[in-house]
């Protein structure tokens, strides 16, 4: 079984190296690791072995302060100690004699292909069979609307992490489209962050430094004499090193046309060749390629009566549109090879108003890094909202409405030294509903601090007072 399991796993797994090597190098690894399993001492012998380090340390610090009659009470704890290990190992031992000899199983084999590519290839665990059914409900905690995109996703990580996708293809070829600031590339960031643990499993490829022909061969390195060769290619080395990612492919439209050559190898045979002959394999990454280009279509439909008629029927139709745009800028063999072309939905005013919510948590995050806490009132969220709203251009003039409208002029405030140093910060609206006024929260009953700092000056100039009086009191009698 196991042997059978080398075989296969690096056959599929390890690409960089041949059969048998790689193969026998797995048994190896996994042999040497149930071995060590299996001659470790039991829990109970090496919570002794601490405590003995512990004697033994203390025995030499007696020596080097010259107290012998302690260091010899401590060396005979330490023989003690010493004799309970070995009579532990000695009967545990004896009932590991009487087992079976330690085997090889096809688990550990998976085990060491894990641990050299970083590919889960184990059996699924309960606890991830639930995270794998539940993906829809934690990317939503990030991303805002888009529920086709997150399904159609969902679906294909599933299937891959199950074991029912096409080996020799990527786990599953996207194009997010639609208009812009819609949240296309943050998805990918969340996939990422979902699937494969953290945000850094993200391979970002900028198309737009490919636009010219000469430079679509950097994505697979320089060809022998040039400069560079040594190098390897943007694309290929980042993948040949974590050979388990999202790779993002951002705005291909910007891309020279010799560059889609390139992403067919990949989107078709799940494998790419760099300039120094080494096969990088693409068959265990997620492959998506974001583009603007329906976003001129929607634009121009929303001002021709795109609007009418329902939800649905205004999404079909905005979807017909940039699916001609797609055929018109991209060739058949292309769009033929993509898994889903998914176009994203223009973000509505409540959506923007949950995105709004995601971004304050960043600045209350920041804020407490710096011992302050901010308190927004709801009509300052409401400015927020109108202020930051934009069919045409997403969520981003959100990120732009919060820098101007909270983030600058606190940070002017902070700097003036009108607020104080630490505690609560309300923001609230000017009078005139313009621009967004902050405060520090009253901490003495509901007064402010201004009111509260003048009555403590007032009760201390009164205290003085009274000493005073009390202190000529005595005087006049002694005149008397």
């Amino acid at each position: 079984e196991a042997l059978v399991a080398a075989a296969k796993l690096a056959d599929r797994y390890i690409s960089d190296r041949f059969l048998p090597d790689k193969a026998i190098d797995l048994m190896d690894e996994a042999a040497s690791r149930v071995r060590l399993r299996s001659s470790s001492l039991p829990p109970k012998a090496k919570d002794l072995e601490k405590e003995l380090r512990g004697y033994t340390k203390e025995k030499e610090a007696a020596i080097r302060a010259q107290e012998f009659e302690k260091a010899s009470q401590l060396r005979d704890q330490e023989q003690g100690i010493r004799e309970k290990i070995r009579e532990i190992a000695a009967e545990w031992r004896t009932e590991r004699g009487n087992q079976a000899a330690p085997e090889v199983t096809s688990e550990e084999i998976a085990e060491i292909v894990a641990s050299w590519t970083g590919i889960p290839v184990s059996k699924i665990t309960e606890g991830e069979t639930e995270k794998l059914l539940k993906m829809e409900e934690v990317l939503h905690e990030r991303i805002i609307g888009q529920q086709e995109a997150i399904h159609l996703i969902s679906r294909a990580v599933r299937r891959a992490r199950v074991g029912l996708k096409n080996p020799k293809r990527p786990i599953g070829s996207f194009i997010f489209s639609g208009p812009t600031g819609v949240g296309k590339t943050e998805v990918a960031k969340a996939l990422a962050a979902f699937f494969f643990g953290q945000e850094d499993a993200l391979i970002r490829i900028d198309m737009s430094e490919y636009m010219e022909k000469h430079a679509v061969s950097k994505m697979i390195g320089s060809p022998p004499g040039y400069v560079g060769y040594n190098e390897g290619g943007q694309l290929t080395e980042a993948v040949r090193r974590r050979p388990y990612s999202v790779v993002l492919f951002d705005e291909i439209e910007k891309a020279h046309p010799d560059a889609f050559n390139i992403l067919l190898q990949i989107l078709e045979d799940g494998r790419l060749t760099d300039a120094k002959g080494r096969t990088v394999d693409f068959k265990n990454t997620i492959v998506i390629l974001t583009s603007n280009i329906g976003a001129r279509a929607i634009e121009k439909g929303s001002t021709l009566g795109f609007q009418t008629g329902g939800d649905d029927n205004r999404y079909k139709r905005m979807r017909d549109l940039v699916m001609d745009e797609l055929k018109q800028a991209f060739r058949p063999e292309f769009l033929n090879r993509i898994d889903e072309i998914i176009v994203f939905h223009p973000l509505t005013k409540e959506e923007v108003a949950q995105i709004a919510d995601l971004m304050m948590k960043e600045v209350y995050t920041r804020m407490k890094e710096n011992e302050f806490e901010l308190v927004i009132a709801q009509e300052v969220k409401n400015k927020l909202v109108d202020e930051g709203y934009s069919s045409t251009y997403g969520a981003r003039p959100l990120r732009r409405a919060i820098q101007r409208l909270i983030e600058d002029p606190l940070a002017e405030e902070i700097l003036a030294g009108s607020l104080a140093k630490t505690g609560q910060i309300e923001a609230y609206l000017s009078d005139e509903k313009d621009k967004v006024n902050f405060r520090n929260l009253a901490t003495n009953g509901d007064k402010p601090p201004e009111d509260a700092a003048a009555e403590e000056s007032g009760e201390v100039a009164a205290a003085t007072t009274s000493r005073k009086r009390g202190s000529s009191a005595p005087k006049t009698e002694e005149a008397q």
